[in-house]
């Protein structure tokens, strides 16, 4: 068993990598990638896969895999993108004081490693005793849409997939469950078009059917197939390492694929 879709303190987990690594081997883990939000996590050890989550407009997520040193073209696209975090901190924090809230971008600041995301948002709610979870605050206000949710001047969906493969990565599209497009079928043929090699079919927001039909639609467009639990640590309570919600179970034959792959790029 594999795990392509993780993410730790870099971005919006709450373990360290090292702790994330250590989990890992403790429930024998094939292999972990760990793709954490518009950051590629270097570390050094055998089972690691350096990855990213990139995000694009339309509440698009692309993943990508470097199987090799990342390329200076995509690392300068991704430094540019990187410059002004702190805007859309402060934004989130205005608009949770809008609705009424005690809360500071200094203090969603203090919770965060390395970076600060709507998770910290999140576990200040929860803290000050707004919401009773942090899925109540993703779900009222933090969530993609929601009252108090910033979007970042995201590139569409092709301007990333084309930085990731410059950069020598193989992008995926991340929970294709929640991109909201009228025909997803035809949206992820546009994207193949543009260069995109894999589809999530395996995440933990999947119904069987739903994977079904990623694994089909991936077959038609002769994409490759990436799964995993998208864990966040704390902050995805429920959410295991490997496993998701018990509903993830992404074999080693699907890294064998995806780096015959890099491998043609």
């Amino acid at each position: 068993m594999i795990d392509l879709h993780t993410h730790t303190t870099r971005s919006d987990g709450t373990d360290t990598p090292a702790e994330l690594l250590a989990l890992a081997r403790g429930i024998g883990l094939e292999a972990l990638a760990i793709t954490d939000h518009d950051t590629i996590t270097e570390v050094s050890d055998p089972l690691a896969i350096r990855g990213i989550e990139v995000g694009a407009r339309g509440f698009v997520h692309v993943l990508g895999y470097f199987f090799d040193e990342p390329g200076q073209e995509f690392l300068t696209w991704l430094a540019a993108r990187n410059l002004h975090p702190r805007d859309r901190i402060r934004e989130m924090a205005a608009r949770l004081q809008g609705l009424g809230f005690d809360v500071t971008a200094e203090e969603a600041e203090a919770l965060g490693a390395r970076s600060t995301c709507r998770p910290h948002f999140a576990r200040l709610l929860v803290r000050k005793g707004y919401v009773q979870s942090m899925s109540e605050a993703f779900q009222k206000y933090l969530g993609e849409g929601g009252p108090a949710y910033v979007e970042r001047d995201d590139p569409e969906p092709e301007e990333a997939i084309e930085y990731l493969r410059a950069g020598g990565a193989v992008p995926s599209l991340a929970h294709p469950v929640h991109v909201e497009v009228p025909d997803l079928a035809v949206f992820v043929a546009r994207l193949a078009r543009a260069g995109l090699c894999a589809i999530e079919a395996f995440h933990p927001d999947h119904s069987p059917a739903d994977t079904r039909n990623y694994l089909a639609l991936a077959q038609r467009l002769d994409l490759a197939i990436t799964g995993g639990s998208d864990y966040h640590g704390a902050n995805k309570p429920g959410i295991h390492l490997g496993t998701g919600r018990g509903n993830v179970d992404a074999p080693l034959a699907l890294l064998d694929d995806l780096r015959r792959r890099a491998a043609r790029l």
